[in-house]
């Protein structure tokens, strides 16, 4: 992912979030310098997006080889009263890399095999 694009998962909730601390945990494999915005968001099924929590990080690539780079945040969050068909969205964006640079941050999705984690949330 590179400048100016986003990718987006999103998971329907099941039941209510009390409020308190999210843990994000977002290793990846870096291929250019880039700064990754990371946020996380209610994502209203009556419409409206509520921001629960935003990071921002620079990475730099590693001198030689792709292992990932550890990358782990929290943030205090609001409480979540869900309502049928409301969604928890993990998006993340590249913010300042070349256009031709498509790929500059990877979530880590090896695993351990890359030596870093494949990303996860932690709801409060």
């Amino acid at each position: 992912m590179g400048a100016g694009r986003s990718q987006e998962a999103e998971f329907t909730l099941l039941g209510d979030i009390p409020a308190g601390e999210w843990r994000l945990v977002a290793d990846g494999i870096i291929v250019f310098p880039v700064d990754v915005r990371f946020e996380l968001i209610w994502r209203q099924a009556a419409g409206g997006d509520v921001a629960i929590a935003t990071w921002d990080q620079h990475f730099d690539p590693l001198p030689q080889g792709f292992d990932a780079q550890a990358y782990e945040v929290t943030a205090q969050g609001p409480a979540i009263t869900a309502a049928e068909g409301d969604q928890l969205i993990f998006r993340y964006t590249g913010t300042n890399t070349q256009p031709t640079q498509s790929m500059a941050y990877i979530p880590n999705g090896d695993g351990a095999s890359a030596n870093g984690r494949i990303p996860f949330i932690t709801l409060p």
